[in-house]
């Protein structure tokens, strides 16, 4: 499942990013957006883009198209 399926309220596990570019990879680590760390969809913008997304005590927005590479599992 990737993070642009979760509906909002939802919470997955990020299982992998290494669809993504190595220096967006490292962005959003740098961000907070870690492997195995637990995130939880707060919203989708009215037309779909982009997510805002929580996690470790931070709140960020994803453009969707970012989101379709990186996978998580629902919990």
């Amino acid at each position: 499942m990737q993070l642009a399926d979760l509906k909002p309220g939802q919470t997955a596990r990020i299982l992998n990013m290494g669809a993504l570019a190595p220096a967006m990879r490292r962005k959003l680590m740098v961000m907070g957006l870690l492997p195995q760390s637990e995130i939880r969809l707060l919203r989708t913008a009215p037309f779909g883009d982009p997510v805002q997304i929580a996690t470790a005590g931070i709140t960020l927005s994803v453009q969707k198209q970012l989101a379709l590479h990186i996978e998580v599992a629902s919990l």
